[in-house]
Parts: C-alpha cells; structure tokens; sequence
C-alpha cells in the first residue's frame, strides 16, 4: 500500500499574501502623510530663510546709512540693481517666487519695511503667511504666534539722536 504523504508548503497562501499586502499599505499611506507634513515645512524654511538673508541685509543697510533704503516692490529689493545687491548686502540669485510658485512682496520706505511670504494657499493658519517688518516676524516657522524679533536693525525712533 502507499501512504500519501502530505506536500510541504513551499509558499504564502493567498491570505497570507493580502494581510501583509494590507499592512505595508497602510505604513505606505501613513509614511506618504508624514512626508508631505515635512516637505512643506522645508518649504516654509526656505522661505523663510530668504527672508531673513533680505532682513539681515536692510538692517545692515541702515546700520551703515541710518535708514533704510526707498524700494517699491520685492523685484526691486533683489534685482541686481538694488542697493542692497550694489552694495554686496545680499545675495545676487535672490529668488522672486516662494517655494510654492508665489511671488514674494516686499517694500521700504526711509523708516520702516515689510517683507512678506503668503505661504501654502491651501492650508490657511498651518503654513500661512510670513511677515517680517523692522520690529516683528510673524508667522515663524516652528511658531504660530507673532515674536518681537530680536535680530532686526533698530528702528529709527530708537536711533540715538
């Protein structure tokens, strides 16, 4: 007589297969989530980042004049013809668009500035807008709240007379 031997699994079963199919999905949509959670918060330091290095610049620019230099637009504040390039106080390759595809915006007057980031359009307070003047930065990345901004030049009503 012949016994019937029972054949060694050389293989997953179908279920076997569709439980770890469904466990590395789910790592997959959570690890995805994440990832963008980080992407747009580089995005915010870069552009925050660029901010500041056009920050740093007008207050080493009143540091040097005693006021800050007369520009209408952001183009203007960056564009190789602006003071703060002619005078080596920024960087040439500032950019013009945040890192969402949006422009940038900025003005200064002898007295006071704005530079300003609107942020990721679709996601409001999260990773909204950044504004940097001559006294406040509000809306800092790793912050919701408004910071008096300790790094700027000082403002003209506290220049020693």
């Amino acid at each position: 007589m012949k016994t019937v031997r029972k054949a060694k699994q050389l293989g997953f079963s179908l279920m076997e297969l569709m439980i770890a199919l469904t466990i590395i999905g789910i790592i997959a949509v959570v690890g995805l989530k994440f990832m963008g959670n980080q992407t747009d918060e580089a995005r915010r330091m870069q552009a925050f980042d660029v901010l500041k290095q056009v920050q740093n610049g007008i207050a080493e620019y009143y540091l040097k004049t005693g006021s800050y230099p007369e520009i209408g637009s952001w183009e203007a504040m960056v564009g190789a013809n602006s003071p703060l390039v002619t005078r080596h106080l920024i960087r040439v390759d500032i950019p013009t668009h945040d890192p969402w595809g949006a422009p940038y915006e900025g003005k200064s007057t002898r007295t006071t500035f704005e530079i300003k980031c609107a942020g990721r359009p679709d996601r409001g307070e999260d990773l909204g807008p950044i504004t940097i003047t001559h006294d406040r930065v509000i809306g800092a990345p790793g912050s919701t709240q408004q910071k008096d901004n300790a790094t700027s030049a000082p403002s003209p009503e506290a220049a020693p007379q």
